[in-house]
């Protein structure tokens, strides 16, 4: 089946906004502020990945301001006297390689119940964040590249008739012609649906004469 040729390295922000572990407080604010992120990646040395600090880490000293924490709350508010990055932190950093596939972003994302993720090379150093958004991007293709890549890259490398023809339309792919080997349906699918940018897949066959 063909591979995805979009991974995180191709959406990603590569100018990421980070801070170091001494980063106080209402410093860690005012630049989530000033940038408009959600949460930021905690450095050490020389660029590695020591951590995250996002807006709910920040939250907790709001949260439990005046309340008494339950028994199963005590993690979170141990966060509501924090002062500095490295207190404040969720560490290990749930972080995602360049080279990842969009799908595995997005999995990791939806798993961890995180809206970014530092992205790092081999040995941990920062390379760049990406977002939900940034995941989001492949469905800005244009209906005319989507096409092209499905003929390319699914009609012309799976064993299926000349004749099948595809038109995309607002994302929604629909492969026409005669497919005899009905076998082949589910596999075609699927390799459309693979292509970055395609919203739906529908098919329009006819048994081959």
């Amino acid at each position: 089946m063909p591979a995805s040729r979009y991974t995180v390295s191709d959406v990603m922000t590569h100018t990421a906004i980070a801070i170091g572990r001494d980063a106080p407080y209402k410093e860690i604010v005012a630049l989530m502020d000033q940038w408009k992120v959600s949460a930021v990646p905690v450095l050490e040395g020389e660029g590695r990945v020591i951590g995250v600090v996002s807006e709910a880490d920040l939250l907790a000293k709001e949260e439990f301001r005046s309340d008494v924490p339950r028994p199963d709350e005590f993690d979170a508010a141990s966060k509501a006297g924090a002062l500095r990055a490295g207190e404040l932190m969720s560490s290990p950093a749930v972080t995602v390689h360049p080279d990842a596939t969009l799908a595995e972003a997005a999995r990791i994302m939806a798993k961890r119940r995180v809206k970014r993720l530092p992205v790092v090379n081999d040995v941990g150093m920062l390379e760049g964040v990406v977002s939900r958004s940034d995941l989001l991007k492949v469905f800005l293709r244009t209906d005319a590249d989507i096409e092209q890549e499905i003929r390319r890259s699914v009609l012309g490398e799976m064993p299926v008739p000349a004749g099948l023809e595809v038109a995309v339309t607002e994302g929604v792919a629909t492969i026409r012609g005669a497919l005899a080997d009905r076998a082949l349906v589910p596999l075609l699918v699927r390799a459309v649906r693979a292509v970055e940018g395609v919203v739906d897949v529908r098919m329009d066959l006819d048994p081959a004469p």
